[in-house]
């Protein structure tokens, strides 16, 4: 496929836009015997389906979770994860099936994503074994779901069903938990920060729930793309785990190339400089690949911006065949579930050769046959992004992925540093199970489902007792001598929304009939649903007309605005608690507790889709508390003057500094720059210092300052190396502006920044 690559980047007034381009060799297959103790029965299903030997860290992980053994199973995109926990699971649900047809031992299959679960279904369908398959998600209609829980043997679902429905609904469900051989957990590198410790408080509470109905299910978790497999394992499930990572799948050779648009006339903020946006790129690409009749599938952030590059590419090929555009199609959540099946079904078959899609297309969904792989952007983590490459070449044949930069620091970074995204391994999984403000919803929703005792505090960590005590005194449990109990008329499951920031999610009720069509989170309604925002959802354009805080209610109409909008917001920040620090020289790094207040105070008009400011309007919102953990620097005035700073704009230069950093941290934690914030001044009240932070965006922390703490070093040198590897002058996009400052990116000292970073960095 490099062939190919040669021939986008030739094309006329793309010079210099390939900034690199990485061969990885293709791989010979190892296989092995099928085990012993396989039924025969799904053994001849996978021979009439081509599978006429498995590979061998199949049979590795199918004989440990055969034996008991909770078991991760970390190998590359396309080697047959699934047939290592489906063997297992099928073969006991078929030996061990009572007299008159009462099902089998069960199989509980969690998925991070509804078409991941429908592939899964699509897949056991195929084999026709004779096993009661069904999922149990958002799309299940009453009849199928009371199914699933009377008679299904492996019931495909997700962690939010299984923490609203399953465990709630646990007596219900007592027949299929109490036979509950095999917990499935795939693409578990999904389940990280704030979601990741919600996702393992749910597991512990399963856990307990079968242990309760006599049942003690073995764990097998999955993924192409999770570091240090047995420690995040561990992590989610509480249990010990063993890891099988060698990977004796065939592969073909895999092209992967880094993309930079070029500098365009339009100018943002200040008068910076702004690039050709990744979609725009992107659509381009896309439009030549179909043309090239190259089978590409395209990852496109929002989904307004799928649509977009999609129909940009079809109107862009129709000039070349008029016959191409219908074989171009948009791909995003919101999609009918029929709509979704039929383009999965059309993209396997050939009938699509190009599709745009957001990432709900990116875990572990088999499309067999396609070439290449376009990302408008940096999917925000290397295990996203070999995610999105493993999408193609999925038949063993050569493949091709192009990571085209969006206009940001982190995008810049990387495809003019390939060795940092090709050289190192994934990002470690990243959360605290034991975060308080996720533990403590938890704690209630397991007294609700069955009375909390002592001896089962430990598995919920060690700080459970604390929060339970802490519980009590607010009038959340009540205790007595059997234990903790809860009272509240409310749903205890309620209280945690494993996938919200936390409060009362916000209404979103259509204008013109007053009909609720969907909610927000309470934590982003400040940025997201104030008055003027231009809000998408299920794929339509909604212009918000008011925003009730007390009434949590947004007022929206639809529209078609030819701009986005962006909240700003002002953030002022103290130190509650040090946690830890070490020193650099005469300068000091430190993580601990701090608090954050909020205030979103006006919003951005950016024309579409170049992202040019046209435009800005104030908002009157109140202020919003958040103490969460921050890492943060600090400079003695001495080592400043020593450097000579004296005539250099602090203020701009720690205010430079820090929207770099915040732009490189997900490079080192598993997160997006949305998930973290920071604030820089010269003098801070807490510190006497020129101060630069960076904190969580989650109460309690999520782990991406500890994170940002233990890896600083690294960390903060890529900070310094993109300001000064960029080619603007002031500074832009690409390096110091941030698209959530809430000053208009005003000071910023690019140079400055350079000369603090290099004061920070002497030791």
């Amino acid at each position: 496929m490099a062939d190919v690559v040669d021939r986008l980047a030739a094309v006329p007034g793309r010079e210099g836009r390939l900034t690199h381009l990485e061969r990885l060799p293709a791989r010979p297959a190892r296989h092995a015997p099928w085990p012993e103790w396989a039924d025969q029965t799904v053994v001849a299903a996978y021979a009439a389906r081509g599978v006429l030997e498995p590979w061998q860290h199949q049979v590795v992980a199918a004989d440990a979770a055969h034996a008991g053994q909770h078991v991760v199973l970390a190998t590359g995109t396309a080697s047959g994860k699934s047939l290592a926990y489906q063997l297992p699971a099928l073969t006991a649900a078929l030996t061990t099936r009572r007299s008159r047809g009462q099902r089998g031992a069960t199989t509980l299959y969690l998925a991070p994503t509804k078409a991941l679960a429908q592939d899964q279904l699509t897949g056991l369908a195929g084999l026709r074994v004779d096993v009661r398959v069904t999922t149990h998600d958002g799309d299940s209609g009453r009849d199928q779901r009371e199914w699933a829980r009377d008679h299904a043997e492996y019931v495909l679902t997700n962690p939010d069903m299984l923490h609203h429905s399953l465990l709630p609904g646990h007596e219900r469900w007592r027949d299929f938990l109490s036979q509950l051989r095999y917990v499935v957990v795939d693409e578990c590198h999904h389940y990280r920060g704030v979601f990741g410790a919600h996702v393992a408080q749910v597991l512990r509470r399963l856990r307990r729930i079968c242990a309760a109905y006599g049942a003690r299910p073995t764990f097998v978790l999955a993924s192409a793309t999770v570091a240090e497999p047995e420690i995040a394992a561990t992590r989610l499930t509480g249990l010990d785990v063993l890891a099988v990572t060698g990977d004796c799948s065939p592969r073909g050779e895999v092209a992967v190339a880094l993309w930079q648009p070029a500098l365009t006339q339009f100018t943002g903020e200040t008068g910076a400089p702004l690039r050709r946006a990744a979609s725009s790129e992107a659509a381009d690409l896309l439009a030549d690949l179909v043309t090239d009749d190259v089978r590409t599938l395209a990852f496109i952030r929002s989904r307004r911006g799928a649509e977009q590059v999609a129909m940009t590419a079809a109107a862009l090929v129709a000039e070349v065949d008029p016959s191409l555009p219908e074989r171009i199609a948009a791909y995003r959540g919101g999609y009918l579930p029929e709509e979704r099946r039929e383009l999965e079904c059309a993209l396997r078959s050939g009938e699509l050769t190009g599709l745009a899609a957001t990432n709900a297309l990116e875990l572990g969904i088999d499309v067999s046959g396609l070439d290449a792989v376009l990302m408008a952007g940096f999917p925000g983590t290397r295990a996203a992004f070999w995610q999105q490459v493993g999408r193609a070449g999925r038949s063993g044949g050569d493949a091709l992925g192009v990571l085209v930069a969006r206009d940001d620091p982190l995008d810049t970074f990387l495809v003019t540093h390939p060795e940092a995204l090709l050289g190192q391994p994934v990002e470690a999984t990243v959360f605290d199970p034991t975060n308080p403000y996720v533990l403590g919803p938890h704690l209630c929703a397991a007294a609700a489902e069955i009375p909390l005792t002592e001896s089962e505090l430990s598995l919920f960590g060690p700080t459970a007792r604390d929060v339970a005590d802490q519980l009590t005194r607010a009038g959340l449990l009540r205790r007595r001598t059997r234990g903790w109990f809860w009272t509240d008329r409310r749903r205890a499951s309620d209280l945690a929304d494993i996938r919200s920031a936390g409060g009362p999610p916000v209404a979103l009720v259509e204008a013109e009939t007053g009909r609720v069509i969907g909610t927000v989170d309470s934590g982003s309604a400040h940025s997201t649903a104030h008055a003027g925002a231009v809000y998408v959802h299920r794929g339509e354009t909604w212009l918000v007309e008011s925003l009730d805080l007390h009434e949590h209610v947004a007022v929206i109409g639809r529209a078609d605005p030819p701009y986005s909008t962006t909240a700003r917001e002002t953030t002022d920040i103290s130190i509650v608690a040090e946690h830890d620090h070490r020193r650099w020289g005469d300068c000091r790094l430190s993580v601990g507790q701090v608090e954050v207040t909020h205030q979103v105070v006006s919003y951005l008009l950016r024309r579409q889709p170049s992202g040019e400011v046209i435009g800005e309007e104030p908002l009157d919102l109140p202020e919003r508390s958040l103490r969460t953990t921050g890492v943060w620097w600090t400079v003695p005035e001495h080592a400043l003057d020593e450097a000579g700073f004296a005539t250099v704009d602090l203020p701009g230069a720690a205010h430079a500094a820090e929207h770099c950093a915040i732009g490189l941290l997900p490079l080192f934690a598993t997160c997006d720059r949305w998930d973290i914030g920071g604030v820089s001044t010269a003098v801070h009240p807490d510190t006497g210092q020129l101060t630069v932070f960076v904190y969580d965006g989650h109460p309690g922390g999520a782990g991406f300052a500890e994170r940002g703490f233990s890896a600083a070093r690294e960390w903060l040198d890529a900070t310094r190396e993109t300001i000064a590897a960029c080619e603007c002058f002031d500074g832009c996009p690409s390096c110091v502006q941030s698209p959530k400052c809430g000053n208009q990116n005003n000071p910023l000292d690019k140079a400055g920044a350079i000369r603090l970073l290099d004061v920070l960095l002497a030791d």
